[in-house]
């Protein structure tokens, strides 16, 4: 029973999948156990976006293919992780720890955060675009997915949570145990891609370095944090997989 919680916590986070959360309540601790799994979620999203090019490449052409891809994972996922890196773009613009919290909870888009949030759909569907003309599409959006949904868990095991009051990110902060999750993200792109699979390891590595440095001005990881790193991951190995193909 708890596995199975756990599992379905993991796929309520991540997408807007119909779960049958009505039936089992689903709280904090479940979706802390569950996040394990992000990584196997996130392979799952990859494959059904990486579907998705293949399919309407042939006809379509790989750009439009691609950015058609990008939106149905935005779909499939609420853009949640989207969200997150606007948000977090428009909080380095807070000259204090406390101003960038702030900012990062304002609804309003910032300048920093527009930019952002264009520049990684520009980037993430050219790299899609590009993977459709290699080996094994599919599969090198599996891997890169899988490495983005892997991303947060490697802050959110070395982080606690940055902000007084409560948020999405407290279930996931300051819990260790969640390497587990990046070890599954690891084993899965490498799995997938084999040797490939190393470049887009590193090139995901790259965007939680980044996100750790924001972390560690903010004292620790938010809800945003998290999301722009998962989006941040999955755009770096996207386009690793591109380079590599």
């Amino acid at each position: 029973m708890r596995a199975g919680r756990a599992a379905l916590a993991a796929v309520a986070f991540l997408t807007r999948l119909p779960v049958p959360a009505g039936r089992v309540e689903l709280g904090r601790e479940d979706v802390a156990r569950g996040a394990v799994l992000f990584p196997l979620v996130g392979a799952g999203i990859g494959a059904l976006a990486g579907l998705v090019a293949v399919g309407l490449d042939a006809r379509l052409g790989a750009l439009l293919a691609a950015a058609l891809a990008v939106a149905f994972e935005a779909l499939l996922t609420g853009a949640i992780h989207l969200d997150g890196l606007a948000d977090t773009a428009d909080g380095l613009g807070g000259r204090t720890r406390e101003r960038a919290l702030a900012v990062m909870r304002e609804p309003a888009l910032g300048a920093f955060g527009v930019t952002a949030l264009g520049l990684d759909l520009l980037v993430k569907t050219t790299a899609v675009a590009a993977i459709l003309s290699g080996p094994e599409p599919v599969l090198a959006l599996v891997a890169a997915f899988a490495l983005g949904r892997a991303a947060p868990l490697a802050l959110a095991a070395w982080f606690p949570y940055a902000r007084e009051e409560d948020g999405i990110g407290r279930a996931l902060a300051g819990r260790p145990w969640l390497a587990a999750g990046v070890v599954l993200g690891l084993a899965l792109a490498v799995g997938a891609l084999g040797v490939r699979g190393v470049w887009l390891v590193a090139a995901a590595a790259l965007g939680v370095v980044a996100l750790a440095l924001v972390a560690r001005r903010l004292g620790g990881v938010t809800g945003d944090v998290l999301g722009a790193s998962a989006e941040l991951g999955t755009t770096l190995a996207l386009v690793a997989a591109a380079g590599t193909r």
